[in-house]
């Protein structure tokens, strides 16, 4: 990590001791189970040993009952965060980011551009201009969506995610 000012070494401070966050991740997936769902499971581990609370869920790439599971979650007073695999990309049953974008009060734009870069760094070159990964807030929740692979989400939950998620969580909620 680089330097960092003083007021966001204080707002990381008190982030740091505040309890777990309550966070849902939902696969959307054609292909798998949740017995084959190793990007799932990866979200719930890390959050879990970060000392978060998490239910899984997996659903379909299909819009209807992933807008209808999405706002059901936003509208949930025991949620912090939505975190969603799959669906970020450019084929036609890709609508993960086409369903979420409409619901982010405010988005965060830099989640997805630093994705990228991590991505076209560390793992997939060019191809990471693919992605259409975001974050945001949606009814004073944390938002993110990223791609299905395994190594895409080990890459957002471990080097963006999890290092910064009670601290989105104080900014989004001040």
């Amino acid at each position: 990590m680089t330097d960092e000012s003083p007021s966001t070494a204080a707002h990381r401070a008190d982030a740091a001791s505040r309890d777990g966050a309550r966070c849902l991740a939902l696969t959307v997936s054609d292909s798998r189970t949740l017995a084959t769902d190793e990007s799932g499971a990866l979200i719930e581990r890390l959050l879990t040993e970060a000392g978060h609370v998490v239910e899984r869920r997996l659903l379909t790439n299909d819009e209807a009952p992933l807008r209808a599971a999405l706002q059901t979650a936003i509208a949930r007073s025991d949620l912090d965060v939505v975190l969603c695999t799959g669906g970020t990309g450019l084929g036609a049953r890709d609508r993960t980011v086409d369903v979420v974008r409409p619901m982010l009060e405010r988005e965060l734009p830099g989640f997805g551009e630093i994705f990228r870069v991590l991505s076209f760094q560390e793992q997939i070159g060019a191809a990471a201009i693919l992605s259409r990964a975001i974050a945001g807030s949606a009814r004073g929740k944390f938002v993110a969506v990223m791609p299905g692979s395994k190594a895409a989400v080990e890459l957002a939950m471990t080097r963006l995610i999890v290092p910064e998620l009670k601290h989105t969580l104080r900014e989004i909620r001040r």
